[in-house]
């Protein structure tokens, strides 16, 4: 009897090691296969945190990265609250990105300590900028360039003499090509730390995140046109018969939207909008394959409709 019930005890015992064993398992192959952001949110798919994997997190953790930096809901509010207030509910809509820009923010100072360029604890933008500008190095305009873009964009400059905006566009143009230096930098150190996201958190955002015209648009399973301006803008005014006209003639296959960029400020930041107008086009599954800024003629924008299987 006694050695019966000891059987039983060890048989319990090794059984529940190997539930325990088996649930480890389990668990590391899910942690493995774990979904992404990209995954699951299309709409994020060229975002910083594209390659977080989501996670089952405390409630107050929205983000944590393998190398120990975490994001807490405590922390957003407390930052949120130095905003303007008028911003409040823009604000709120996009707690993703804004969450996103912590993240990166926290994993910006953590390299900058690494790299021996802060001396304390605290780390100023100006390390950060200098950190930035010492991985992407130098950058350079071709005088081809600023030519070819003044070409396509005389009415972005009101007509002006090329002589007397060269410097302006070389700027502009070195500008864009430090930022797209920037990016990418950026996008390797999302996937270097490693970051896991509270699942939980980001589906609830993530439907708040997509109430507005531009990305109800791009969800819509059909190709889209955006337009990024405002008005009293002389070239995004001269956009307008254009996109009345696009919208008679492509109805039922064509997204046509325009967003008021001083309406939309944080919408416009997410889009990356520093000038105007811009065209954002989106195939159907919502991802972005071109954009031009400056006024773009009805025959240009043709031309990347046929591109895009739009128009014949």
């Amino acid at each position: 009897m006694t050695r019966s019930i000891c059987m039983k005890k060890w048989t319990i015992t090794a059984l529940s090691g190997l539930l325990i064993g088996l649930t480890a398992l389990a668990a590391a192959v899910q942690t493995a296969h774990a979904k992404t952001v990209k995954d699951l949110y299309p709409l994020l798919s060229d975002r910083f945190i594209q390659s977080a994997k989501l996670a089952t997190l405390e409630d107050d953790l929205i983000l944590k990265t393998d190398t120990g930096i975490v994001l807490t809901q405590t922390r957003m509010e407390k930052t949120l609250k130095q905003h303007d207030p008028r911003l409040k509910d823009q604000l709120e809509n996009n707690l993703i990105f804004f969450a996103e820009q912590e993240i990166l923010t926290l994993i910006l100072e953590d390299e900058v300590k690494k790299s021996g360029l802060a001396d304390k604890d605290t780390v100023t933008q100006e390390q950060i900028t200098a950190f930035l500008q010492s991985k992407v190095g130098d950058q350079a305009v071709s005088d081809k360039e600023v030519k070819t873009f003044y070409d396509e964009n005389k009415e972005m400059v009101g007509g002006m003499p090329f002589d007397q905006v060269e410097d302006s566009i070389k700027n502009f143009l070195l500008n864009n090509k430090q930022q797209t230096a920037v990016r990418t930098h950026i996008h390797d150190l999302g996937q270097r730390h490693q970051i896991r996201i509270n699942k939980k958190w980001m589906d609830a955002q993530y439907n708040r995140m997509t109430d507005n015209p531009v990305d109800k648009a791009r969800l819509s399973g059909k190709p889209s046109m955006v337009e990024f301006g405002a008005a009293g803008c002389v070239p995004c005014d001269m956009m307008q018969p254009i996109l009345d006209k696009l919208k008679k003639k492509f109805p039922d296959t064509l997204n046509i939207v325009f967003l008021h960029v001083r309406e939309n400020q944080l919408l416009a930041g997410r889009y990356g909008i520093q000038s105007i107008p811009v065209q954002a086009f989106f195939d159907a599954s919502g991802q972005e394959v071109f954009r031009h800024t400056g006024f773009f003629s009805e025959e240009e924008v043709m031309k990347q409709l046929k591109k895009m299987g739009v128009a014949q």
